[in-house]
């Protein structure tokens, strides 16, 4: 994993050096979304029953910040925070024909998460993805690394759309598989909690303009974990119970202004 994540380093700085310079808009667009979902899936774990997720995002040329939030409507796992705010912003550099290098990091809180329970009331996660469009496919290999439960997550996409002329829309499918080592799992732990595992998902979406301005989206998504374990010190390893398949769909009302 390190000689991994130093060749990615070694190729997104050539990346940066060689990237070409274009001329950025002069104003920006901030689009405000508020969705519901009937599962809060995270990298193949199950954090949660339905939620209320409304975010805001902010983009201007090759620069996107935000803040995405998840309020648990039903099934909140007990001592977890209500709600979980997260920050996050990345910028798309070209670096050739249909490729394009995006630094980003991301600051996941949770301002009411209880310590002595397990959870974390903030940690922060840089990441850097690659994407490549092939004909209508889209591929995005992207690396994460976590610097409060110290780990890297490795993460590859594939993505496509199917347009619906008849229909004004498209329907956009996404394939996600996943791989995460942590080694500091949970505070207050000596010593440190490990947690490793893998994860898929496969999704499908479909936009309905409103106006010129809004959308609603709805979408159907199967997430799962395995190979999901937990473990402290010279003690076994136990399977992360949270790590299960589940199908859920969301549905959201964007505005853009």
């Amino acid at each position: 994993m390190k000689k991994i994540m130093l060749s990615l380093a070694a190729l997104a700085m050539g990346s940066l050096l060689t990237a070409q310079t274009t001329t950025e808009p002069t104003t920006g667009s901030l689009a405000v979304t508020s969705a519901v979902t009937s599962q809060y899936m995270f990298r193949g774990a199950r954090l949660g029953g339905t939620s209320f997720q409304p975010s805001i995002e902010y983009g201007r040329g090759s620069l996107v910040a935000g803040l995405w939030t998840n309020f648990p409507l039903q099934d909140k796992v007990v001592g977890q925070s209500a709600p979980e705010l997260d920050f996050y912003g990345s910028y798309s550099l070209e670096v050739a024909k249909d490729m394009t290098v995006v630094p980003g990091v991301t600051f996941y809180t949770y301002p009411n998460a209880v310590k002595l329970n397990g959870f974390y009331k903030g940690t922060f996660e840089p990441n850097i993805a690659f994407n490549y469009t092939i004909g209508g496919l889209k591929l995005t290999p992207k690396l994460y690394y976590d610097l409060v439960v110290k780990g890297p997550t490795a993460e590859l996409t594939a993505a496509f759309s199917v347009p619906l002329a008849a229909i004004a829309s498209e329907l956009g499918f996404t394939a996600t598989i996943g791989t995460f080592k942590l080694t500091d799992y949970a505070p207050n732990n000596t010593p440190n909690i490990k947690n490793w595992g893998d994860y898929y998902l496969l999704g499908v979406a479909m936009p309905f303009q409103v106006s010129k301005t809004s959308k609603i989206t709805v979408g159907w998504s199967y997430s799962a974990g395995s190979n999901n374990f937990l473990k402290q010190g010279s003690l076994g390893k136990t399977v992360n119970t949270a790590a299960i398949g589940r199908g859920f769909a969301t549905v959201g009302y964007t505005i853009t202004y």
